[in-house]
């Protein structure tokens, strides 16, 4: 049986409005770049609400929304998630980077050290549900479930740069631990852990140059 529908017609944009409002969506959102030195000020729980609340309208598979959104301020908790996350990393630095990855990575720094997961106010830690359970505990298939989650992130860290926020997407290697410090149900799996706060006074970002349209896009016109 088909579900329920309701009309469907939001405004029609003049396009010099769009292309305005495009115009400023792209120099806004160039500006955001990725953290890795933060303040500890707080940042009110809302904000963090308002940019989950965005990342839950992402489209889904047959709309069964498989993400779950996990939001840590605690500090004894973000050590243990320090303390985790340190010891793969130092273990993925040691023994299984690639030379060609490590080559990739040296521009930006980075290395096992991790202090950021204490200083930054907030961890947001993102699951993917791999099924969803129903009330009698049997499980129930999702779809497309690592492109959904992806859009959801994106979604999260466009609404954060929104607020003056700066993010970070960390994906310690492998992040089964945090299932265990924030335990979370076995359907769910780490899919990013997303550090959220100010940048710290002095914070430098590596001079990185994005892709441009051309490099990024192709037109078929008839």
């Amino acid at each position: 049986m088909a579900g329920s529908t309701r009309p469907w017609r939001p405004p029609r944009i003049p396009h010099d409005d769009a292309l305005l409002r495009g115009e400023a969506l792209l120099q806004e959102l160039s500006g955001r770049r990725s953290v890795r030195a933060f303040a500890p000020d707080p940042v009110p729980r809302r904000l963090i609400e308002l940019a989950i609340a965005c990342a839950g309208t992402a489209p889904s598979g047959a709309h069964q929304q498989p993400w779950s959104f996990v939001a840590v301020s605690d500090p004894a908790i973000k050590a243990r998630i320090r303390e985790a996350a340190e010891e793969e990393e130092r273990r993925f630095y040691g023994e299984r980077i690639t030379e060609p990855w490590r080559a990739a990575l040296e521009p930006l720094g980075t290395d096992w050290h991790k202090p950021f997961l204490e200083i930054a106010p907030w961890i947001v830690v993102v699951f993917a549900q791999r099924h969803g359970v129903e009330p009698d505990g049997t499980a129930r298939k999702h779809y497309y479930v690592a492109e959904s989650v992806g859009i959801a992130v994106g979604l999260f860290l466009a609404a954060a740069h929104r607020m003056g926020l700066s993010t970070l997407t960390h994906t310690p290697s492998p992040m089964g631990f945090l299932s265990d410090v924030l335990e979370r149900p076995p359907n769910e799996k780490a899919y990013v852990l997303i550090p959220v706060g100010y940048p710290a006074e002095g914070a430098t970002v590596p001079d990185l140059t994005r892709k441009s349209l051309a490099e990024i896009s192709t037109f078929k016109t008839g």
